[in-house]
């Protein structure tokens, strides 16, 4: 009797972990902190975690693009160039005319970044071009217009006005606004994948792309869709980002694009396709904003940084197909 109920428990327990994947990632999370906090007790301060909040909020918003995007099977490189090229063309707007309304600032990032990720969409959809060598092409591109929208030169913090910097830095209840939209963007995303149309013909395109076709999904309209999106979303994040720094170089936010799937992939979302949640890629960000910060309060070098976000991104992937593979001797076995 026994002998029987301890599978079946410990398989009860792997179907609940491999369908909630947050609860896995929040696990590790904890973990961390605890770590973390023995090593370094300023880690858990009230300043050190608002930093945190801070420092992931962008990444946050430009890895729910990505996440949409992988979701559809697909990949978008050129989030951190579409975020700097939208950052640079908003810091520049607000230092040559500083009396343009901020709303007005924060619709062009917003209708830039929508504008660059059609592009991506229409060689995608129409040109029929994988996602991974036209995003990889229009980085490159983008970042390239990033220099020619400067001049060469970089807008700097007396450049921007104090308007312009409190969209990132005004507190309501003490919490920056920057964090507040973020989580707002979570929220609003979380909405569209769960209960809308357009989000569940994203997930089905992602599962099975025959499948959808054959079921009458607008396919590549849907895929269009989530380019302009990821775009917008991009658009946003490089308005504040903008606002935060108060500061916008060349390089603004260059390998962001790797930070991006690595927040997707460590919080769950399938590589290939047809699996994920904003609320795991939430967590997965943060993971990344917590370790970056450990790493830092500890001493560990900027390449060691870089390092462990590679084996983060190697180590999700491989547990994910390591529960995909299991999942399906199982569902195979149950059919039997």
């Amino acid at each position: 009797m026994n002998m029987h109920t301890q599978p079946s428990s410990s398989k009860g327990l792997f179907f609940f972990f491999a369908s909630h994947r947050e609860s896995g990632i929040a696990l590790v999370i904890v973990v961390l902190v605890i770590l973390v906090t023995i090593r370094a007790p300023v880690f858990l301060t009230t300043g050190n975690i608002r930093d945190i909040g801070m420092d992931i909020s962008a990444l946050i918003i430009v890895a729910i693009a990505q996440t949409i995007v992988i979701i559809t099977a697909g990949i978008d490189l050129s989030v951190a160039s579409m975020l700097a090229l939208c950052a640079m063309t908003v810091g520049t707007t607000v230092r040559d005319h500083p009396e343009t309304p901020i709303l007005l600032i924060v619709l062009l990032g917003v209708a830039l970044g929508a504008l660059l990720g059609s592009l991506n969409g229409i060689f995608i959809t129409l040109g029929k071009v994988p996602p991974i060598i036209v995003t990889l092409g229009t980085m490159s591109i983008y970042r390239g217009l990033v220099f020619v929208m400067s001049g060469g030169s970089w807008v700097g913090a007396s450049d921007v006005t104090e308007a312009f910097v409190s969209l990132a830095w005004t507190r309501i209840f003490g919490i920056p606004t920057l964090i507040i939209f973020a989580i707002l963007t979570a929220i609003v995303f979380s909405y569209f994948m769960k209960y809308t149309r357009t989000g569940r013909q994203i997930y089905a395109i992602g599962s099975n792309l025959k499948a959808a076709q054959i079921s009458g999904f607008r396919v590549e309209r849907t895929r269009f869709i989530v380019y302009i999106l990821s775009g917008a979303l991009a658009g946003f994040a490089g308005v504040l980002w903008a606002a935060r720094f108060s500061v916008v170089q060349n390089n603004s936010a260059l390998g962001f694009e790797l930070q991006s799937v690595a927040s997707a992939v460590v919080g769950g979302t399938s590589i290939y396709g047809g699996s994920g949640t904003i609320l795991g890629t939430v967590l997965g960000a943060l993971f990344i904003g917590i370790l970056a910060n450990a790493l830092t309060l500890v001493h560990i070098s900027e390449f060691w940084q870089l390092a462990v976000q590679g084996l983060a991104i190697l180590g999700a992937v491989i547990v994910n197909a390591l529960i995909a593979r299991r999942l399906q001797r199982l569902i195979s076995f149950r059919n039997i």
